[in-house]
């Protein structure tokens, strides 16, 4: 019997679970088809969420009402603010999660989603009619829907190595998706190998915590989520330790058997994430490298030793793991292995994340060539929103790289492309100054009203964080000197907002200075106090995004000559070369155009245009 729906999404984790509610919260009928219900929101690499980049990543998915956040919020035993001594635009909010309260919490919120269904059965074929996605075949049931996600993670033709041992599969225990992989290639779309890998787990009780580093959570009662109302779990330390020369000896000595370096593996892994015997490689220099060592719940034994990803066999792991201190007695409970899996290549995608070749199919997570749970849920949420808009003829959902770190992120893979698994960092925003993670909701959830996606908890969450944020503004302007904040200036008084680049005043000074304020929001407060430090930069950011959508028109002369052009890269003179864009809004639409390379033909025609 045939079901049908509006949208269907494939795959159960971070990014098919995003996809899925952001699509039934915008009103679309949805399935969730995933192998097994008990693989949906399963951690497969650390069970961290969060990070530099990436934890603005999990704040503005919450800013949709997305459930990365909260369920991060739920399962953490250990908070840490990365960066914390540097600019708030900069720091990473970070959480060491346990994987079964994850799992329970990502469970939950699934269930308590309205017009969703989890439908356990294996996604076989896509049913194409016209030229169009028209359903799936999945277990030999035919679902139809004019819309699909694909989030399969790991899974495409997925292959795993440890030595030189290979076996199909995209995780332990789950098998790969061989015929959907197939059949996206005899459509003859892009596609590429790419690998990722995943380090040994050992016994934390057979660990020797007393002789390692300790890593204790953060006292500051920060969340994740918005909605959280603080920590729930109790919060447990990590452990820090170093590789040493004997295993470096050890990682050498085996490199023979490495799938890495015998040629076995195809695909390029994470740069910013690399094995232990690609460092060791790489960084021959380096006498060691730091191992974080991070529990996997509260109930589990399980560590996860954070720095020595491997696909060695497990003779030379088991080696490798009891030649680092504290490690000598260590029992390995689930070898370290590597994956390879297909990917689309991202330029084939609209900013919508639909595929340009076949309209109603959209792409999510790391078929996208990314890497990262948050990754995964961003590409989710705005793949889920979409395929819904295509759907049900709604206005579709397309960030904008100066307004989030998603923006950024779709902007980067849909017009660079990959050539390695993509991890965000905050050195890919060119505005980051105005884009922290302090200020999504500010920056996002109006959006996310306006598309329809926001439940009624964080609505109604929101009204009342807009109306704290106007009585904060009326008692923000109330004059006053720099000495009622405790710090040194001319004696001249000034509106409170404008003390606030002072150095030195922190939201106890401001309440000293007006105790009303005491009763605004202190996560509230603490972002006006960034807001007014920053205010000048942001100002000066604010001008340049203005103008630089205000030269959309500016014509570019069909003649120019790019090599002429100083600044710009052989690749893209190429591009624009073989494109001739007639104005600056064609150049942005040439695929692989780097902000730079449009910076600087944007100077370029201006010039000739003046």
């Amino acid at each position: 019997m045939t079901q049908v729906y509006d949208v269907i999404v494939v795959g159960g984790g971070h990014a098919g679970c995003e996809a899925a509610a952001a699509s039934a919260r915008r009103g679309a009928r949805t399935a969730l088809v995933t192998f097994s219900r008990t693989s949906i929101g399963a951690m497969s690499c650390n069970p961290a969420i969060g990070g530099l980049g990436k934890g603005h990543l999990v704040r503005e998915v919450d800013a949709f009402d997305g459930l990365i956040g909260r369920a991060a919020d739920h399962a953490a035993i250990h908070y840490r603010m990365l960066n914390a001594s540097k600019g708030a635009a900069v720091q990473g909010p970070r959480v060491q999660a346990d994987r079964r309260r994850y799992k329970q919490a990502i469970d939950s919120l699934l269930a308590a989603q309205s017009g969703l269904d989890i439908i356990e059965a294996e996604a076989e074929s896509l049913i194409i009619s016209i030229g169009n996605v028209a359903g799936l075949m999945a277990s030999g049931v035919r679902l139809d829907a004019p819309a699909i996600v694909l989030a399969t993670g790991t899974f495409l033709n997925a292959r795993m190595f440890r030595g030189l041992a290979i076996e199909s599969g995209g995780r332990v225990g789950e098998a790969s998706s061989v015929s959907l992989g197939d059949q996206l290639r005899a459509l003859d779309l892009p596609i590429a190998r790419l690998k990722t890998g995943t380090p040994p787990r050992l016994d934390g009780r057979t660990i020797d915590w007393s002789r390692l580093e300790r890593q204790s959570s953060d006292t500051t009662p920060w969340t994740m989520s918005s909605l959280s109302s603080g920590r729930v779990a109790p919060q447990l330390a990590c452990g820090i330790t170093r590789t040493n020369r004997r295993t470096h000896e050890i990682i050498a000595a085996g490199l023979d058997q490495s799938p890495l370096f015998a040629g076995a593996i195809e695909g390029r892994g994470p740069r910013y994430c690399p094995s232990i015997e690609d460092k060791v490689v790489r960084f021959s220099d380096r006498d060691s490298h730091q191992v974080f060592l991070e529990p996997e719940g509260l109930d589990d034994p399980l560590v996860y030793p954070n720095g020595i990803s491997t696909s060695l066999p497990l003779s030379v792991q088991e080696e490798l793991v009891r030649s680092i201190e504290g490690l000598e007695r260590a029992r390995i409970a689930q070898p370290g292995y590597a994956v390879e899996y297909d990917h689309v290549d991202p330029r084939a995608l609209h900013g919508t994340l639909g595929l340009r070749a076949l309209p109603g199919l959209f792409c999510a997570g790391q078929i996208n060539g990314t890497t990262g749970y948050e990754e995964a849920a961003a590409q989710g949420l705005i793949a889920g929103l979409n395929a819904a808009a295509h759907a049900l003829d709604l206005a579709p959902v397309v960030p904008d790289r100066a307004d989030s770190y998603i923006g950024v992120m779709i902007d980067d893979l849909t017009l660079q492309g990959v050539t390695e698994p993509y991890r965000m960092l905050t050195a890919r925003a060119e505005y980051r100054l105005r884009l922290r993670a302090d200020n999504a909701a500010t920056r996002l959830t109006p959006l996310a009203i306006e598309a329809g996606c926001v439940g009624e908890e964080r609505h109604r969450w929101f009204d009342a964080r807009e109306a704290d944020r106007q009585t904060a503004a009326i008692h923000l302007q109330a004059p006053a000197t720099a000495t009622m904040l405790g710090v040194a200036d001319d004696g001249v008084r000034r509106p409170l907002s404008e003390l606030l680049r002072f150095p030195g005043v922190d939201r106890a000074a401001l309440i000293g200075a007006l105790p009303a304020l005491a009763d605004v929001d202190p996560v509230l407060l603490d972002e006006l106090i960034e807001d007014g430090r920053y205010a000048p930069y942001l100002a000066r950011q604010l001008a340049e995004i203005r103008e630089m959508k205000a030269s959309d028109a500016v014509p570019i002369d069909s003649m120019i000559d790019y090599r002429s052009i100083p600044g710009l890269s052989a690749e893209m003179i190429e591009r624009l070369s073989s494109a001739r864009p007639a104005t600056f809004a064609d150049a942005q639409r040439i695929r692989g155009m780097t902000p730079a390379a449009l910076a600087t033909i944007l100077v370029h025609a201006k010039r000739k245009a003046a």
